[in-house]
């Protein structure tokens, strides 16, 4: 699976997280807005040079972001095999985004929707599994669509962030729950803490879970292998740099980090390899 994020995608998130246009990243970096804006669209690779020259202005690693402009890194296969999470694959006219499920015991929680409830609630139902809870990482679309199918099916809380509760498509009635950070959930002999990462959007949570076998953490888009999600707005875009590298990334190395988009990654890959990070 390819990242999410190319290096065209990553100097123009940080551009606009900083709140510079092109002209002024021009004129810092001493580099041309033409040719900015050219690595911005992906039409060519950008040499050595323009690389240093736009992580420095840019406030990102340059080494990381040297790897992956030169297509040189993915993170290495994630450890241990996890037989408590089950993917579901979603997509939006093409955009691939995937939900989990995670299960012990017996029971399940669903992470996000995947833009895909049918096949949620088949794979419940196929393993003959008891829904305690929808946990949504934010409320954007293609992680929370189709949330409404789900509970017509099965009456359980849905947790999301306060903040996020504007953005989704359809809101339920009642059984909203907007977890304080650390609020833990159990899932058989599974704990799952919710850790409040605003950022990519104002509400954004992560879910940290214990008792696995191998501590895991699901991310939503706060963090992609080798980036992290847009910041909605962009004024937010300092406090997710914080959501990431204190909560995400404070975690143990050891942490295995499930996104939304793109491959699994861990903590020690992060740290050495995402251009966010410092």
């Amino acid at each position: 699976m390819p990242l999410e994020d190319d290096f065209s995608d990553i100097i123009k998130k940080a551009r606009m997280g900083l709140a510079m246009p092109v002209g002024d990243l021009a004129r810092i970096s001493g580099l041309f807005a033409a040719d900015i804006t050219a690595l911005e669209r992906a039409a060519r690779a950008p040499t050595a040079e323009e690389t240093k020259a736009l992580a420095s202005t840019l406030k990102l690693r340059p080494a990381p972001l040297e790897q992956i402009a030169s297509q040189g890194w993915m993170p290495a296969p994630v450890p241990g095999t996890f037989k408590s999470v089950k993917t579901v694959n979603g997509s939006v006219g093409g955009y691939a985004v995937k939900g989990y499920l995670l299960h012990d015991a017996g029971d399940v929680i669903l992470i996000d929707t995947a833009y895909n409830a049918p096949a949620m609630i088949e794979m419940v139902e196929r393993h003959q599994l008891r829904l305690k809870a929808v946990c949504l990482t934010h409320g954007h679309s293609d992680h929370a669509d189709g949330l409404e199918q789900i509970l017509a099916r099965w009456n359980v809380p849905v947790f999301l962030g306060a903040e996020d509760e504007s953005l989704l498509s359809w809101r339920p009635s009642s059984g909203l729950v907007s977890p304080e950070d650390d609020t833990t959930i159990t899932v058989g002999q599974l704990t799952v803490t919710c850790l409040r990462t605003p950022g990519h959007t104002p509400g954004g949570i992560c879910y940290q879970v214990g008792g696995a076998g191998h501590p895991l953490c699901f991310v939503g888009d706060t963090l992609f292998a080798g980036s992290i999600g847009r910041a909605n707005p962009f004024p937010l875009y300092p406090t997710h740099l914080d959501s990431v590298r204190r909560r995400v990334l404070g975690l143990s190395p050891d942490h295995v980090l499930l996104p939304g988009h793109g491959p699994a990654t861990t903590v020690r890959e992060e740290l050495e390899h995402n251009p966010f990070y410092a």
